[in-house]
Order: C-alpha cells, then sequence, then structure tokens
C-alpha cells in the first residue's frame, strides 16, 4: 500500500484492483465468512467463489474477452455467481431489468452488442422472442425455452460445471459493466464501467465509511443498479456480509435488518419515507446499526426526521451519476443534524468536485452551478457515441453531471437546486424547481412538492407547483404562494 502522504498515489493505487479479485481475496482469506443471505438463502465468501469459478471456466470456453453478456432476472445466489463468473472470464456485464419488455430488452442487446445473455424467469421468455431475431445465445434454466434458444445449455450447467480457480482473464483497466442510463424511452445510452472506475469509487467511500470485513449491510435494492451493486462489491471486498430483501416492505425490511444485527442500511428515500409513513407494530431495536445510507434521489427534511425517529439516527446522503460513480457524501459521524438533510455533502477522497457556470469557470462559494467532477472513477465516454461524450465533458477533463448545486454557507456542504434541463426561465430569471420545493415542503402543511415550468404568454414559463398535504391540512393557495 502506498504511502498516504502522497496522495495522488494513494488514490491511484485504489483502482489497481479487479472486482473478481478482491472477491476472490475475501474468499481466501475468509472462506467460511458468510457472504450473501437473499430472502434468508446464504451463501459464504468461499462457496460463492467456488460458484463463480465454475461459471467463468464455462464462459471462457464460450466468450472472449471484452464480449459482452447480458444478465436478467430477479436477484438470487445463482445472479450474483454468473455476474462474478462474467468478470473472472473476462467479459463485460451488461446489467438488465428483468421486468423490461422484450421491445426494452432487444434495445439493451442492439446497444450493448450482446451475443449472450443470462436469465432467469419471464425475462428469459422475453429474450428468446429477441433471440429469434438476432444472433443471441440465451442461457436459461427454463424449462419450456428451447433448446435452440440456449444451446443446449441452462444456468446450471454454469453453476455445476468444472471450477477453473486461476481463472482471469482481465484487468484493472477493463470494461466490467455496461450500465445504461435509459432504456425504457427513447435509445439507451451505455456507460462502459472499468473495473479501475469500481474499485476506486467503491474503496474511496468505504474509506470514507469506515467499513470493515464486521461490518452487516441490509438493503431491498436492485443488482442491475449501481446503487444496490456498490453493495454487492462492498461486501465482496471487505469480505463483509450482505442481507438482501428481494421485496421491500418496511416491516420485513427491518424485521431482517435486527435479526441479521446490521450496521449498514441502504435505501432511497421512498423507502425512508415508508418507514416513517407506514403502521409499524413495535419495531425491533437496531442496536447495532451505525450507518443509514440514502442516495439515488433527494432526501427532504420531513422523511429525515421521521427515518431518524425510527432508526435512531438522521440518514447519511450521499450522491453520484452512473457515469462518475459516487461523488459526495455527509461526512461520518456528523450527519445527526436535521440542518443536513438536504444536502449532498463534501467530496470523497481522491475526487476533485467544481461549480461552473454556463461559461465553463469556476464560481466563487456562493454560486449556483452545474457540478463538475474529475477523478480515477469517472467514465472515459459513452459506448460508441462520440457526440454525446464530447457534449458530456468540459475543457480540462471535466465531466458535466447536468445537476446544479450551491455550497451551503454555514456547511460547505454541496446543495442541488436542480438539473440544468429543469431550469425554468420566468421573465428572463432563473429558477430552480428544488429551491421552490424546499421552500413549500417548510410549510407545516406540505409533505412533498413537486415544481416544474409550464408555458405562458407573458412571461415564457410560469413556476408551478404540486403539493402533497399533510393529513388533517386544508389547501390554502394564497398562503403557499406567499410562503415560496
Amino acid at each position: 500500500m502506498p504511502d498516504i502522504r502522497d496522495l495522488d498515489g494513494y488514490v491511484a493505487a485504489l483502482g489497481e484492483a479487479t472486482i473478481h479479485g478482491l472477491a476472490r481475496w475475501s474468499a481466501a482469506n475468509m472462506p467460511g465468512r458468510p457472504a450473501i443471505s437473499i430472502d434468508g438463502v446464504g451463501v459464504t465468501h468461499g462457496a460463492l467463489d467456488e460458484m463463480a469459478s465454475r461459471v467463468a471456466g464455462w464462459l471462457a470456453t464460450h466468450i472472449q474477452p471484452g464480449e459482452r453478456v447480458l444478465i436478467a432476472g430477479p436477484v438470487s445466489l445463482d445472479w450474483v455467481a454468473c455476474y462474478l463468473g462474467t468478470l473472472r472470464a473476462g467479459g463485460v456485464a451488461a446489467l438488465a431489468n428483468p421486468s423490461y419488455t422484450a421491445a426494452e430488452l432487444d434495445a439493451l442487446v442492439s446497444a450493448s452488442g450482446a451475443t449472450l445473455a443470462i436469465a432467469w424467469g419471464e425475462a428469459a421468455r422475453r429474450l428468446t422472442e429477441v433471440s429469434r431475431a438476432r444472433a443471441l445465445v440465451v442461457v436459461t434454466d427454463v424449462s419450456d425455452v428451447s433448446d435452440d434458444a440456449t444451446g443446449g445449455a441452462g444456468v446450471s450447467d454454469l453453476i455445476n460445471g468444472e471450477s477453473d480457480a486461476k481463472m482471469d482473464r482481465t484487468g484493472p483497466g477493463s470494461t466490467a459493466i455496461l450500465a445504461f442510463t435509459s432504456g425504457t424511452t427513447g435509445r439507451p445510452k451505455g456507460v462502459p464501467l472499468t473495473h479501475r472506475n469500481l474499485v476506486s469509487s467503491m474503496r474511496s467511500v468505504m474509506a470514507a465509511w469506515r467499513w470493515s470485513s464486521d461490518d452487516v449491510l441490509v438493503h431491498a435494492l436492485p443488482l442491475f443498479h449501481l446503487h444496490g451493486l456498490g453493495g454487492l462489491h462492498a461486501t465482496l471486498i471487505a469480505g463483509s456480509s450482505l442481507h438482501i430483501v428481494s421485496h421491500f416492505t418496511p416491516a420485513g425490511w427491518l424485521r431482517v435488518a435486527a435479526e441479521s444485527h446490521a450496521t449498514v442500511l441502504f435505501a432511497v428515500p421512498t423507502m425512508y419515507q415508508r418507514l416513517a409513513t407506514e403502521t409499524l407494530s413495535s419495531p425491533a431495536p437496531l442496536n447495532d446499526l451505525r450507518l443509514a445510507v440514502s442516495g439515488s434521489a433527494q432526501l427532504g427534511e420531513d422523511v429525515a426526521a421521521g427515518a431518524a425517529e425510527l432508526l435512531g439516527r438522521f440518514p447519511l446522503v450521499r450522491y453520484g451519476t452512473t457515469e462518475s460513480g459516487l461523488d459526495t457524501s455527509h461526512v461520518y459521524g456528523d450527519a445527526g443534524s436535521l440542518s443536513l438533510s438536504t444536502t449532498i455533502g463534501i467530496p470523497l477522497p481522491g475526487l476533485e468536485v467544481r461549480i461552473a457556470g454556463d461559461d465553463g469557470a469556476e464560481l466563487g462559494p456562493e454560486g449556483a452551478g452545474e457540478i463538475q467532477i474529475r477523478g480515477p472513477q469517472v467514465f472515459a465516454g459513452y459506448w460508441g457515441d462520440p457526440d454525446a461524450t464530447s457534449a458530456a465533458f468540459a475543457s480540462g477533463g471535466w465531466f458535466r453531471t447536468g445537476d446544479i448545486a450551491q455550497r451551503d454557507p454555514t456547511s460547505g456542504h454541496l446543495v442541488i437546486r436542480g438539473r440544468s434541463k429543469d431550469v425554468i426561465i420566468t421573465g428572463g430569471l432563473n429558477v430552480y424547481p428544488r429551491e421552490v420545493e424546499l421552500a413549500l415542503e417548510k410549510h407545516p402543511s406540505v409533505r412533498e412538492a413537486a415544481v416544474a415550468g409550464i408555458p405562458h404568454e407573458t412571461w415564457g414559463e410560469q413556476v408551478t407547483a404540486w403539493v402533497v398535504l399533510r393529513p388533517g391540512h386544508a389547501l390554502d393557495e394564497d398562503a403557499l404562494i406567499a410562503h415560496s
């Protein structure tokens, strides 16, 4: 490990590994430690590594390094083994939402160039429709899928095949996953992320959050999304334990957290909101919990306060994008204030973050502008789309997130004001929707607010708000307008 006084060297070394290589290290050093449990069905680090070795051995005879493998299906231990096996065999994992329609899966196959898919359940059946029109081999355990689609192989052949414990056909600079920023509408935009991107991002946040092999993470997030997948990566890197709840309910999630002695929770604001608003009958105390993380959307003060009352701590907010990994976070141990709940924290170790104006110049401490990011976890460009890549980067290699933020003058934390495309221009003035939403949500009658601009013949755009009232409160339009 480099001298931490050499910060540049330390940060560069964070990414000099692969996801599957670090998972194998954990398996070799802590083979009997519980790794992952999904709805109560678990596997140790050693057993998971053996499963991944078998998948890698099979895939190595069917794909070349760099080829894309589409993985689609409900979360399961087999899913995790096939993901790790794909990486070890040098493949690029293209992760699909299992609820996608055949048309949406076809778009992903086309965008990724995948020639092999591993799928379960309804996703497997839909992919067989795609395979008839494309050169796609679908590996599945669904009994009514024809051998023509599967090539005569099933997932059980991968999991129970011959192990190749030494298999490793890739390195830190190779692409590990091909994520997509869209897909339900329009053409999917592919985001290739290397092992170096993923590992440097995860190791940075693990250092900031003081993650160790003793940690127990509980979440109910999908693994095809980077939020949930990041929890899996942290578990594999640290040799810690992860409990996944495949179908979220507040009571079920809290029960698993209590029974597993969870130390860390991952969730999105909607989940924390349900914790605070749904009636729960005497949930067991989470005596071991040290960290509750919120991400993927903005957390409101009301939701944060409700979650804190139930969990005994305020959620720690972190911010990131598909293209740049995890970028900012509340400081671990300092997230105990309601006033910080609407901020996204400060830059994580090894990452440069600036606020830039429309002219691309960095703004002063009080300026509101676009968050731009530079660091080892930032991707190099969109898959096969040089025009989108050029538009995504400012001079100097700064990735343009499209999110508008400002520094809080008291804490120095970043505060999201909105998206650059969402700015409302009314009467020549720029209005950021999130600022109006936050103001409305401070009114005692408002539980939630959403703000957007609608066309107006005089002002160009009119600032318009939709609100959800708290129980027992009536709408007073004039009071809300005056308050905002």
